[in-house]
């Protein structure tokens, strides 16, 4: 068994990194590759706009001349200081069902962050907000929502081996446009768009949501001020993100809460390729674009992996606006089937009022936590 590190700038190098996935996954039906284009560009310092202010190292495990694992461990120099933290990340974790192979990459990601005065590292987690996060613990015989993790059942136990502790989970939600949905909702959506001068936006073209980029990084902003474990959106990153999402966007299914001219909240909803991208193994090129093309025209799922306010509008009748335009996205589109993707378990609240609408919980995805340096010591 070895464990060593990669130069991500040396092709064969980051190629093998980048294939391992598909030998972990080749007998489950369920995984959906990541774009390739998109998979590249993390490794790649030069295209990335993390690599502008923060690090990262990657890690893999050879045995009898085959890979069989991989790790990313990332410093967040934002992050920690933003959150007023010392904490590094671990991402694209693969590994074949092999504790020793496993323990080996986490102890090398774990050295790499220490030596760089991190004392704790918290992962899954990934390099922008659009990276999903968490491990799957439940809802393994469901395909993941776009850019939603999945990964085999024995991964939490692995990593709960080298003594990562739960830190945090968020749920995922299904549900169909036979949806029941209380009128009392949209009487509270009409009252605060005519009291409070609230008004939601649509948009018709991608190109009136690239002009509206600087405004959402804003509103991004806002939105993640005063709360922990988040971390401004700088410029570059606001228009990587904006690259990765509106290609394949459905402006219609785009929302902006206004107040005046001013944008105060957001439903981002997409729709679902991620049957496609199977079938293209994650290749956009030669062909594989005329297939996602094709899916984003016939898909019947739908994502809606984005819904928020800035914290003055929260609890004033904006979360009733937010929820009566999502299930008017729902209801004039074509499609059958909702992924509502991500919310946290402590945000019970939304999780209670999405039940009473029919909603099922039916994945979770786990974050974990391990402390590498004793402070009090």
């Amino acid at each position: 068994m070895k464990i060593f590190p990669i130069d991500p700038t040396q092709k064969r190098e980051s190629q093998s990194f980048l294939e391992l996935p598909f030998q972990i996954y080749r007998d489950i039906p369920q995984w959906v590759p990541p774009l390739d284009f998109d998979a590249a560009r993390q490794l790649n310092p030069r295209e990335h706009p993390f690599y502008a202010h923060s690090q990262a190292g990657f890690f893999m495990a050879e045995e009898k001349g085959r890979f069989i694992g991989r790790l990313a461990v990332l410093e967040n120099r934002h992050y920690n200081e933003y959150n007023h933290e010392a904490s590094a990340f671990f991402y694209l974790f693969e590994c074949e069902n092999d504790p020793d192979a496993a323990f080996g990459l986490f102890e090398a990601g774990s050295d790499w962050a220490c030596n760089r005065n991190l004392n704790r590292i918290i992962g899954p987690k990934g390099f922008t907000t659009l990276d999903g996060l968490g491990m799957l613990v439940e809802g393994f015989d469901h395909r993941p929502a776009l850019g939603i993790p999945y990964n085999p059942e024995y991964y939490p136990h692995l990593v709960e081996a080298y003594g990562f502790m739960p830190a945090g989970e968020t749920v995922s939600g299904y549900m169909d446009r036979s949806l029941a949905f209380p009128e009392k909702i949209h009487e509270v959506a009409r009252l605060v768009q005519e009291k409070k001068g609230l008004r939601v936006s649509r948009f018709r073209t991608r190109k009136d949501l690239y002009r509206l980029v600087p405004k959402l990084r804003d509103l991004y902003n806002q939105a993640v001020e005063g709360t922990s474990g988040n971390t401004p959106l700088t410029d570059d990153e606001a228009l990587t993100m904006a690259d990765q999402m509106i290609w394949f966007a459905d402006p219609r299914l785009i929302k902006i809460v206004y107040h005046e001219e001013e944008p105060v909240g957001f439903l981002f909803a997409y729709p679902d390729i991620s049957a496609a991208i199977q079938r293209t193994g994650g290749r956009v090129l030669p062909f594989g674009w005329a297939r996602l093309l094709l899916e984003l025209r016939r898909t019947k799922w739908l994502n809606i992996n984005g819904m928020g306010l800035v914290d003055r509008y929260r609890g004033l009748g904006g979360t009733a606006l937010l929820f009566s335009e999502m299930y008017k996205t729902i209801q004039e589109s074509r499609f059958e089937y909702i992924d509502v993707v991500q919310i946290g378990v402590e945000n019970e609240r939304m999780q209670n009022e999405m039940r009473n609408f029919g909603i099922q919980f039916y994945k979770k995805h786990r974050m974990y936590e391990k402390k590498l340096v004793d402070l009090s010591a």
